[in-house]
């Protein structure tokens, strides 16, 4: 599934403010809810919940909170770019400065897993989050996750 299947342009947030994992969380179920339509608290709790069995902190600045929603219609995908750094609680116990919150169905199964790996498999790539870190600009952050280059086209 091609990340632009996931992320909406005005799910891009090129400076989000967050002081904490909490707040950076909030804010990300803050602008997801109004996106898909859902209640934030809900959103909130399933990604603390998520929290709670392990850091989605992946390291290299890098998280990946996600969660599963009941009656969600739709894979969701929604990324920020921290102002600053904030602690995660990562693998690698680096700041994470790098979000993209993935929500998925319940009954996604292998399409949510498959989302994560890609979502990762693209984070991880030092040249593109380097990009990603340069850039304030929100369609150009877009445009960076969901055209693919050609090596990953599968």
């Amino acid at each position: 599934m091609p990340l632009a299947d996931l992320l909406a342009p005005d799910a891009v947030f090129p400076s989000l403010r967050a002081s904490s994992k909490k707040q950076a969380l909030q804010e990300l179920a803050h602008h997801a809810a109004a996106l898909v339509g859902r209640d934030q608290r809900e959103i909130f709790e399933t990604l603390l919940q998520r929290e709670r069995l392990g850091s989605t902190g992946v390291g290299s600045g890098i998280a990946i909170p996600h969660g599963k929603l009941p009656k969600l219609e739709r894979l969701f995908g929604a990324f920020a770019r921290l102002e600053k750094p904030i602690d995660f609680e990562a693998l690698d116990g680096e700041p994470v400065d790098l979000v993209f919150l993935l929500l998925a169905p319940e009954a996604a199964g292998a399409d949510h897993l498959k989302a994560l790996a890609r979502v990762a498999r693209m984070l991880r790539d030092p040249a593109i989050a380097e990009k990603l870190r340069a850039t304030r600009d929100a369609a150009a952050i877009h445009t960076l996750l969901t055209v693919a280059p050609a090596s990953d086209a599968a």
